[in-house]
Parts: structure tokens; sequence; C-alpha cells
């Protein structure tokens, strides 16, 4: 009893002694407080009061409490019996508080947009509509009758990047986007194009008579050239092989080729390998109907931005080094008419034309000389991207960007004002779905309006470039809506394959009569074309790494012939179209919106990782035959210890990481937030770890090896072998091994990342 009355008289007199206190500390990391215990031999070595009372906010200022001593009576054993009672109740009540806030404790939300802090929902995810819901009523918001007036609104005769009728057509963008009550901003960027001369004039001189087209091609080379005419038919590769198969030196010729088959940049890449000193292009009525005097236009850079300023934003006031793209051609490049095309190619001599190219025109031969002069002036201009976000409620930090072009080279009717139209009534549509009819997307969609569209992709891939780091974690898709209609009777998709089984869905569900025909039997085949360097959604996907599609109702078997002319008018799209431009729309807005929703509505992402196991293999297999072939025919070029066996091990990791993944995604807990947010991260790594990690943007920008461009793709690492196999002079076996190593790891990095944690990898490679 004397020990008991001894340690009570030394707590109220503050004697020293050995203690237990409890410490309430807040978890910096998230919203889970915790209790501390704390033990302390001496109450002088305590700095700080770091008391409870401290923690709960409590008066840190006031006055230390000074206890008085007192006699051992029985009164007074009783009154200190009463506070020690009422101490323990305090306690007790404080641990309980303490942890009720524990329990109640909202769940950690994710990173915020960078725009504007978003409202989430109060417990941190959104209540879950049903996508039957979601889908029925993104049809009732969509409407035919709504895009004629959209399509007037947004017409424009004169609306060239950086113009005034550019910069109006944006501002009508964003006034929009401000009355649907989103969240806007723009981008600006200070970009150099090449324009046809303000003063003075582009022309070419064939037998004494001088021509002045009025078209002209962006970042060709410029001055005067002057050489032989050979015709090489669309200027393919394969059409330059078999003109060295007739033994026809290309060096310093002017090769004359039709449009169409691939983009202008190659066209003349590909002459300009063969070291010709210009290149003329012509639209041949046997696939263009557009008459003999109407001039072409666009880009001859095999790259997409601007040139100038290779990897790096084109932000004002930035100092970069005088670098110029690896895809900026020296030789000249100009378009001509139909008529003009005639009046050559009828007086051409030489060979006749090779039989694949069924062409009853002759190659030409070397008296057959004609001059080139391009005078294209290089200009800088002020551009400005449009965009508005839609918040998403649970991981608003992740987005779908919905995009298309604003800018065209004359009307562009179907080009850009169908597309902005698309992008507008989408952007209303889902903004009222969310403000009135209750839905909640898990995540967030971005609007976008480019600008310099027509001078390869320009605003956009500036936007990508200024901003890589941060798109290539948070972006997971996007949606090109750039020339959508441009015709009736047949559907193309070009898209990442982790997005096929996601359209095929889609081609099902959105109600269409030629959804219904292309996916009878084989829809791949129907519907699925490879996604071209000239399509806005290429540098999203080979550049960034951002899974994109790009989808079009086309003329069967055929391209949209107005594009890149002075005719693409509402008039001409209503003929291509017989007068369906609004129900077209309609549809193609339908189509995007379902891929939109459908990413943002899932608590996983709709992509398919094992989609790309196949590509894989296939082209394994090819170059493993490949590489045997050379071996057997070519023993001394490359050293018998060289196998594909990494490449088939680096090729099964994958195998194994996207099987593992699926496993993983039929045993997950949807309802557990951040399990989802897990998986969703493994899979948008997929994509992007398919960039060579190896080369440098500025040098090779579409590093993606199996979509992309370049010395580092399987492509490449492919047609290497066979040039090894043909003893070409420019093949070199050091150069091939090196990339073969490369290659080798970026699959199997890409598989380890897939894989997940670290203790997770495969590591038989």
């Amino acid at each position: 009893m004397d020990q008991a009355r001894s340690t009570i008289s030394k707590i109220f007199n503050g004697e020293p002694h050995s203690y237990t206190r409890f410490n309430l500390t807040q978890n910096m990391e998230g919203d889970n407080s915790q209790v501390e215990m704390k033990l302390s031999s001496d109450m002088d070595e305590e700095v700080g009061g770091n008391g409870v009372g401290e923690h709960l906010n409590h008066n840190s200022n006031r006055k230390p409490y000074v206890a008085q001593r007192f006699g051992r009576t029985p009164k007074n054993l009783c009154f200190m019996a009463a506070a020690t009672l009422l101490i323990f109740i305090i306690g007790y009540l404080i641990g309980y508080l303490v942890h009720r806030k524990k329990d109640l404790a909202p769940t950690p939300v994710a990173p915020k947009l960078p725009f504007e802090e978003p409202a989430l929902h109060e417990t941190g995810a959104a209540p879950l509509m049903d996508w039957d819901d979601v889908k029925n009523l993104l049809a009732t918001k969509l409407s035919a009758t709504k895009f004629e007036s959209v399509f007037s609104e947004f017409a424009s005769n004169s609306h060239r990047a950086g113009s005034p009728g550019d910069e109006a057509l944006g501002n009508k963008v964003l006034k929009k986007f401000k009355e649907y009550g989103m969240n806007t901003w723009t981008d600006e960027h200070f970009v150099k194009v090449q324009d046809p001369p303000a003063s003075g004039y582009n022309r070419f001189v064939f037998n004494g008579t001088e021509q002045r087209p009025n078209g002209f091609l962006s970042y060709s080379g410029t001055g005067t050239r002057t050489g032989a005419v050979v015709f090489a038919h669309y200027g393919q590769e394969n059409d330059f092989t078999l003109l060295r198969g007739k033994n026809i030196n290309l060096s310093g010729r002017v090769v004359l080729v039709k449009a169409g088959k691939i983009s202008f940049a190659e066209k003349v890449a590909n002459a300009a390998k063969m070291n010709a000193s210009a290149v003329l292009i012509y639209p041949d009525p046997t696939d263009y109907s557009i008459g003999d005097n109407t001039p072409l236009f666009g880009h001859v850079h095999l790259g997409s931005g601007d040139p100038y300023t290779p990897g790096f934003p084109s932000f004002n006031h930035t100092q970069f080094p005088p670098v110029q793209s690896s895809g900026l051609p020296t030789i000249l490049a100009q378009t001509i008419t139909t008529g003009m095309a005639n009046s050559i190619l009828r007086k051409l001599g030489g060979q006749s034309a090779p039989r694949e190219w069924e062409s009853y025109y002759n190659l030409g031969e070397e008296k057959d000389v004609i001059t080139v002069e391009v005078n294209n002036v290089l200009t800088e201009k002020r551009i400005n991207n449009v965009f508005g976000v839609i918040k998403g409620f649970v991981d608003a930090d992740r987005y779908v960007v919905i995009g298309a072009q604003r800018d065209a080279w004359g009307p562009g009717f179907a080009t850009s004002t169908v597309g902005t139209s698309v992008l507008v009534e989408l952007a209303r549509s889902i903004s009222d779905m969310v403000k009135n009819d209750g839905f909640k997307p898990r995540r967030s969609i971005v609007f976008a309006s480019w600008s310099a569209g027509e001078y390869g992709s320009v605003g956009a891939t500036e936007w990508m470039e200024g901003y890589l780091s941060s798109l290539s974690m948070k972006a997971f898709s996007y949606i090109n809506l750039d020339g959508v209609v441009a015709g009736r009777t047949g559907f193309k998709v070009a898209a990442s394959p982790l997005l096929h089984s996601l359209i095929e869905s889609t081609l099902k569900e959105v109600n269409s009569p030629i959804f219904s025909q292309v996916t009878k039997g084989n829809w791949e085949s129907n519907v699925l074309e490879p996604l071209k360097l000239d399509n806005a959604a290429y540098p999203f996907l080979a550049f960034s790494g951002i899974p994109s599609v790009s989808f079009r109702f086309a003329p069967s078997n055929a391209d949209y012939q107005y594009s890149g002319t002075l005719l693409d008018t509402r008039e001409t799209l209503k003929q291509a179209t017989g007068q369906q431009i609004p129900q077209l729309a309609e549809t193609a807005a339908k189509f995007a919106g379902h891929i939109a929703l459908r990413l943002v509505h899932d608590h996983l992402l709709r992509m398919d990782v094992t989609k790309y196991d196949k590509i894989i293999r296939t082209r394994v297999a090819q170059i493993n035959g490949k590489v045997w072939n050379v071996k057997r025919l070519r023993p001394d070029f490359l050293p018998k210890a060289l196998t594909v066996q990494w490449l088939i091990s680096a090729s099964g990791s994958y195998s194994r990481a996207s099987r593992t993944l699926q496993a993983d995604i039929q045993n997950s807990d949807l309802e557990d937030i951040e399990m989802c947010r897990i998986i969703n991260d493994r899979i948008m790594t997929v994509e992007r770890n398919f960039l060579s990690p190896y080369v440098s943007p500025k040098d090779s920008p579409f590093r993606h090896i199996l979509l992309g461009s370049g010395p580092h793709t399987l492509t490449a690492l492919f047609n290497h072998l066979e040039a090894l196999r043909t003893n070409n002079p420019e093949a070199d076996a050091d150069l091939f091994r090196n990339q073969f190593a490369l290659v080798t790891w970026t699959i199997q990095g890409c598989a380890n990342s897939l894989a997940g944690d670290i203790w997770s990898l495969d590591n038989e490679i």
C-alpha cells in the first residue's frame, strides 16, 4: 500500500520515474492514424513536448499543470483514486476515437491530373453504371440531325495552320468545351513550316516548255536540278528494285511517280536512296478522277512534328541546338497535275514499263532531260492546340485522348471539318451524361483539337514531345478522328493489337448495317489495315508508345481521292457518301465514343496483351528461318556461335508473362481499387516497353520494334539478314549482331515489366 501511495505521489509531484506514453501520430503517406507506444526512462529526455494534446491540435502554449503535494488522509486517497479512474476513462475514450478514425479513413486516391484539382466521389470510387445503360445513353445523345448544324458551324474555306481562319476555329472549339462545363486549356507552339514562295513560283521545264504548278510539297529541298526523267510507278521500294533489274541507273535522275499506295514522304525517301536528284508526283487517272488541272498539296518529311526541333517541343523562347530531323529530304520534291504529267509521259522513250505495273508508259531515257526548280520558303508559325477534359472519379490521372486535326490546305471538309464536328459532339454528349444522367467515368477523357496536321501531325507531335514523360505513364489510349467519313461502302480500322478485341466487340455492339456486313466471316481481314506513317495516330503509337486506333468509312478498295486537294468540299463528300454524311458521322461518333467509354467505364482496361504474343512468335520464326538460311549459304558471314535461342527465350518470356497477367485478372477482386490500378499499370506498360530504349528519339523517333520504322525494328532485322544472304555491300554482320542483341533484350524487358513484381520475373534467358 505504501508503494502504491508512493507511485501515485510521484505522478502528481512530477518526480523522475519510468513511464509508458501513448503517442498519436499521423501517417504522412496517407490517411491512416496509428497509435505509437513510446517508452522513456526519464521525463528530461523528452524534447519538444510532443504529447497527445499536440497531435490533437490542442493549444500547446498552455501553462504546465503544477501539482500540489497531498497528505495521506482517507479523503485525499479517495480523491487520487477518482483522479486515476478519470484518467483511465479519458485514455479509453481517446483510444476508441483513434480506432474509429482509422476505420472511417477514406481510401487513398490517385494523383490528380495537372490541369485542375478534380472533384472526387466522397468514397473514392465511382458508382458503376451498367454497361448496357452507358452505351444506350450515348446512343440517345447522338443523332444525325444535330450534325448538320455542327458541320455548318465548323466549315471553312480557309483555315491553313497558323492562319486567322485556323485560330477562329480553335476559339470556336474552346468556346464549345467551356459551354459543356469542361476544364479547358490551350497549348501554344512556334513551329517552322515550308510554304510556297509568296512572290515567285516553282516550275519545271521539259522539251523547252515551262510549266508552273500551283500545288507544292512542304519540307522539300530547294534549288534547281536538271536530269533525265525516269518513270517509277508508285515509287515503292519494289518499284525501284524492278528498275534496277532493268539496269537503269537512277543516279541524278528526276523520278516521276504516281500518287497513292504510300505517303509522299516515303516516295521521296525511296528515290533519295537511289541517289535521284528530284521527284515529281502526280495523280494518275487510274486512281484519281479529279480532272487534269487539280493541284495536290502535302509534305515530304519522313516523320512527324516540327522537323527543326526533332525530339523537342517547339515552345517559344526555348533554345535548341541547330539540328534537323533525319527525315528531312535533301532532294527536290514537287507535285504536278495530271495534265502536266501526261505531257511528259507521252514523250518518254526508252524501255517499256515492267509487266508487273500493268502500265503502257515507257520508262524514259537519257535524252529526256527535265529541269525542276523549287523555291519554297521556310516560315515560323504560331499554332494552338485546344483541350477539354472530363475528369474521372477514381483514377483521374489516367486518361484516354480523343483528337482531330482542325486545319486543312483548302476547305478540307472530309479531312478536318467532319472530324472536328464528331469531336465536339462527343464532348457534348459525354459531358451531358456526366452532368445530367449520373454517369461517372472511372478515368478521364481528354478532347484535343490539333493544328498543323497537314504538315505532318505537327501540333499533336509537339504536344507529345513537350509532355512525353507524363503521357507515357498516364495516357492509356488515343482515338483519332481525322478523315472518319470518306465513303459509305467500306469500313477500315488501323490500331494497336492491344485494342483489336475491343474493336471487335464494338463493331458487334454498335448498330450499323456496314458493321453487320464487315463482321461476317473473318472480321480482321475485312476491317484491319496497317497503321501508316501519314496517319495522325501513328506517332502516338510508334513514338509515344500509347495504344492508338484510327478508323474511317471509305470507298471500297480505294482511298478518298480528294484528300490534299482544294476539291475536298461538302458537295464532293456528299457525292462520295450518297448524301449520307450526317448518318455516317453519327455512326463514327458512336464507334469512337463506345471505345472511349468502355476504356473509362470498366474496372480493368479492355486491352488484350496476348495479341502481341502471336505477332512476336511469327516474327521470331521468320528470323530463325532466315538465320539458318544465311548460315547455310554464307557460313562466313555469321559466327557459328550465333543462335536465335535468346530471341526465342525472350518471346517465350513474353508469352508466359501475358498468360500470367490473364490469370491474375481472372483471380482479381474488381472492388479492390488498388489491385485494379496495379493490373492496369501493367497493361499500360506493354506498348511503351516495345519502344527501343537503345535508339535516340531524335534520330529514330518511331522506336516501336514491331510497328515502328528504323534499324531497331524486327522488320529491319529480317531485311538485314536478307542483305547478308544476297551479299549486299551495305550489309554488316557485326551491326546485325548488335541489332539482334538489342531487339532481344527489348522484348525481354517488356516481358519483365509485364510480369509485375521483380520476384515474378522469368529469368530463363
